[in-house]
């Protein structure tokens, strides 16, 4: 787990629409009145809402020799009075300075709504004897899954209608979906609370009953051969850290169940999974540097799990099986990986066998194994690529890249269970492109559509133009900077702009398919891309620049980008809005300290922005594994490098662009008072007059916001109208 916004596992691919942020508090909390005691002066409405602003409190640490005050530590007393006193008297300050905005906003919903095909059905999936796929009902916030039989004229059978679990709860989350090999039981995590803290639920698909026994904070589970033995990781309950694997056998008292390995190293996390073959379980240990995977022989679940090769610091490899050989991807010999084989009966490192060489300008990184072939997932100048390389007798070695139509898009992997398919099918999206499933035959290299998420209102893609420009950086690295806009638009520097980034942990910018957007593209925005270092756009050296002790490279590349396209005319100078999330959040916060004068308008969502104060923390999820992406701040060394760019601790005396910053008051990556006490400094420290604005969450909402797709379009048409005001 990860402090990013954009990244969601991708289960029986259902309907999607909205944006990943927050929603709106409930009433009763969003209308409190702060009590006497209540260290927080509540806003006097007249002619127009006054901002709350949030008591002083002294708190002071010193760290290295150096003392920091924290006026803002008291906001982490979750529950207070105080504390709920405060959000409350935020919520109804933003509530009351976005009330002239009630009208578009409800415009621009309805607007997008128009766009969605609200019942709708996934490209189903076969497993075994059964087509899995889900679906989606008008009116409905979640989708149904399903199956039927492969053969005939087969009837529906429901297997989950997350609708059902909506009516008694206010967040409905799926973690995992897993198949026992005959079809008979699903296994399943279940988030009620938006904390990513799933509870595991078995069902008998053959009498539609669930078992009784529910494991909590389960992150992963396998299923054994014998279709009753599961295989699963529960996480440290303080530190949401995956860190033992158990073993259950179905109607066994859980509480009974074997615990089969604990990883005591709290810079790992686990993670359990079945190969493709279904011949091995694979649990892997990893940090952001370094991995460790241990197998089990699918059939033989009670077997003592076996090292395949031992940690090494630095070392990152990721397993598959095949036929009697193990496929590596192993950082061994270059950061941007390559590929190995080894025996299943002689795994010893040693005696690994290079496939696919280490290259300096692609990024291999995944690896699928099928009978006859394997899928390479990989990356070169910012694009994502598939190459098919054959195994058969009569095609070893023979490869071949799949062509993509556009020069800007996204893939992915769809579902591809059958381990001795001749189709491999993948996600293809773009700026312009709506959501597309593709099947590959790799006997005769054709593909074949098999559905494009349809956009209805008229959508006409040839109206639109995506294309990719490079900014150079200071110190002259090619920037790669993605747009979408209206096609006969010019760089007249007429037009305002919204530029997002995220830059971290190696990930790729997804360009995936919106069709929101068009509520802005239509009203004149320009939509813009940076991907920039820390991320993984060019491979792990892109990380590796933007991480660490070179991560303000990820800030000076956002700003040199954003200065590049007001020079080459993309955006007028006045009319710049900056987006970002989590650790893009963290971007925000950062670039808006050391440049406010450059944006006009900036939204935070879930940001990441206290970072000397919980990188201190190892309590909070996510801390010790995260050292090694952004730094200990118990080493001096690193502690004074944090310090020159944490938003929180650089906040100044300056004269701040207007702010929107959302969160969930029940986020478990980003906790709720790294963005208040930001907001809370932020208010007492800027020097000029532009609005900040802080929209909290307090239903039952996680990192990515509430759950229900209707409850995101709301948000995407808050934080549409807000931009609009702004870019006028």
């Amino acid at each position: 787990m990860k402090r990013l916004l954009f990244v969601f596992p991708y289960l029986l691919v259902g309907l999607a629409c909205g944006s990943e942020t927050a929603s709106s508090p409930p009433a009763d909390r969003a209308h409190a009145t702060p009590s006497a005691s209540s260290p927080v002066q509540a806003p006097v409405v007249k002619t127009e809402p006054v901002p709350p602003v949030a008591a002083k409190i002294k708190h002071t640490e010193t760290l290295h020799g150096q003392e920091r005050s924290d006026d803002y530590f008291w906001l982490r007393k979750k529950d207070s009075p105080e504390v709920l006193g405060y959000l409350a008297a935020e919520n109804a300050y933003t509530r009351a300075m976005m009330g002239s905005t009630e009208g578009l906003q409800e415009q621009l919903y309805k607007e997008m709504l128009a766009r969605v095909k609200e019942t709708d059905l996934s490209v189903p999936v076969k497993r075994g004897d059964y087509l899995y796929y889900s679906r989606t009902e008008a009116g409905k916030q979640y989708a149904i899954y399903c199956r039927k039989k492969a053969t005939g004229d087969a009837a529906e059978t429901v297997l989950l209608d997350l609708n059902e679990i909506g009516k008694t709860e206010k967040y409905v989350g799926v973690g995992f979906f897993e198949v026992s090999d005959d079809g008979n039981q699903i296994a399943y995590g279940l988030d009620t609370t938006g904390f990513r803290q799933f509870v595991l639920h078995v069902k008998d698909l053959k009498t539609g009953k669930e078992w009784s026994e529910h494991m909590p904070r389960v992150d992963s589970v396998a299923w054994a051969k014998d279709n009753k033995t599961i295989l699963y990781v529960t996480e440290d309950a303080t530190t949401k850290r995956g860190n033992q694997l158990h073993r259950h056998v179905l109607g066994q008292d859980a509480a009974k169940d074997d615990l089969v390995f604990e990883e005591k190293d709290e810079r790992f996390a686990l993670e359990v999974r079945r190969s493709r073959s279904k011949e091995w379980i694979f649990i892997s240990s990893e940090s952001k540097t370094t991995t460790e995977a241990r197998i089990v022989p699918a059939a033989k679940p009670k077997s003592a799990p076996v090292v395949l090769a031992p940690r090494e610091q630095g070392h990152e490899y990721y397993v598959d099986h095949g036929g009697g050989l193990f496929y590596i991807r192993t950082n061994s010999g270059g950061r941007n990986f390559r590929l190995v084989t080894a025996k299943v009966n002689d795994p010893a490192r040693a005696k690994w066998k290079e496939v696919i060489p280490h290259r300096e300008d692609v990024m291999l990184e995944d690896v699928h194994v099928f009978a006859d072939h394997y899928v390479l997932h990989e990356r070169q100048d910012a694009s994502p690529v598939i190459r098919i390389v054959h195994t058969d007798a009569a095609h070893a070695g023979q490869a071949e890249r799949v062509d993509m139509p556009e020069r800007v898009y996204s893939i992915r992997e769809e579902p591809n269970p059958e381990f001795a398919s001749k189709l491999y099918r993948y996600g293809y999206e773009s700026f312009t492109t709506p959501q597309s499933v593709f099947d590959y035959d790799v006997a005769t290299r054709e593909k074949k559509l098999l559905k494009r998420t349809e956009v209805l209102g008229g959508y006409d893609a040839s109206q639109y133009e995506s294309e990719r420009l490079y900014a150079t950086a200071r110190d002259g690295t090619k920037v790669p900077i993605s747009l979408l806009h209206k096609k006969e638009w010019k760089p007249d520097g007429t037009h305002p702009m919204l530029l997002d980034a995220y830059g971290s942990y190696g990930y790729p910018y997804p360009l995936r398919f919106n069709s929101n957007r068009f509520s802005l593209v239509d009203r004149g925005v320009v939509m813009a891309v940076a991907h920039i270092r820390g991320g993984g756009d060019l491979g792990k050296k892109w990380h590796d620049q933007g991480r660490m002790m070179a991560k303000m490279n990820t800030f000076t590349d956002f700003i040199d980008s954003a200065e590049f396209l007001m020079k080459e005319g993309w955006v007028n100078k006045s009319r710049l809005a900056i987006q970002g999330g989590s650790a893009g959040g963290l971007l925000m916060g950062a670039v808006t300290n050391m440049r406010p004068d450059l944006f006009k308008a900036v939204i935070a969502h879930v940001p990441f922005v206290d970072v000397i104060n919980t990188m201190l923390d190892e309590s909070l999820p996510l801390t010790v594994g995260e050292f090694e992406e952004w730094g200990n701040p118990k080493i001096k060394e690193q502690y004074d490098y944090m310090m020159t760019y944490s938003p929180y601790d650089n906040v100044a005396p300056k004269d701040y662009p207007t702010i929107l910053v959302r969160t969930s008051y029940n986020d478990s990556q980003v906790m709720y008072w790294e963005p208040a006490k930001y907001v809370a400094k932020l208010r007492a420290t800027s020097t000029g007059k532009n609005p900040l604005l802080f929209k909290i969450n307090m239903d039952p909402a996680g990192h990515g916001g509430q759950s229900g797709r209707y409850d995101k379009l709301r948000d995407a048409a808050f934080d549409y109208a807000f931009l609009l005001g702004q870019l006028r």
